[in-house]
């Protein structure tokens, strides 16, 4: 696993944990592509963020300000030894909380991008988009400009309108499905 590209460009650790399945470079590659010109100074919410590969990414190509929720202790000290080894310079938050929770709960500013990509084993993609929208529908996460992706496996329910909440693009990678979402 690497930063595929910017100032933290470089090699993650390496690790050993079942439970992570990271995001592969050729998903990294055209979802930054596609997100060009949306990274400097953004504000960035990283679910499930694992590694943190996908924030550090986002860091690395001029992110300003980051929050990656992550539940397992495993992959948050994983995520914090990548922050650690290279050198991460910007503030960061770590939240360790379930995300539907955080989801629930969160009161704070809206973000310019919003990540997503639960465990394909417990097929949740849709439950996370039905949460979402409703905390958009309350005002919450969102500004009129704010995109959310999200990863979901090939067999995994995932709608397209989801009424605060509409798709706008799907890309097909092998047996995942990365879906593009904006305010509708």
């Amino acid at each position: 696993m690497r930063i595929i590209s910017g100032k933290y460009k470089g090699n993650l650790v390496s690790f050993n944990a079942d439970h992570i399945r990271p995001t592969t470079d050729r998903v990294k590659e055209s979802l930054f592509n596609i997100l060009q010109g949306r990274l400097e100074e953004a504000r960035v919410l990283d679910l499930f963020s694992g590694t943190g590969s996908l924030g550090i990414e986002c860091l690395s190509r001029g992110a300003q300000d980051l929050i990656f929720v992550e539940k397992n202790p495993k992959s948050i000290r994983i995520l914090k030894d990548n922050l650690a080894k290279l050198k991460v310079q910007e503030p960061v938050q770590i939240i360790s909380k379930d995300v539907l929770s955080f989801i629930k709960n969160y009161q704070g500013e809206p973000f310019d991008l919003i990540f997503a990509d639960p465990p394909f084993t417990e097929e949740m993609a849709d439950e996370v988009m039905l949460e979402m929208a409703k905390a958009v529908s309350l005002g919450r996460f969102f500004s009129d400009h704010t995109i959310m992706t999200i990863e979901s496996g090939r067999r995994e329910k995932i709608g397209e309108d989801y009424s605060s909440l509409v798709r706008y693009d799907q890309r097909e990678f092998g047996d995942k499905f990365l879906s593009f979402f904006k305010k509708n």
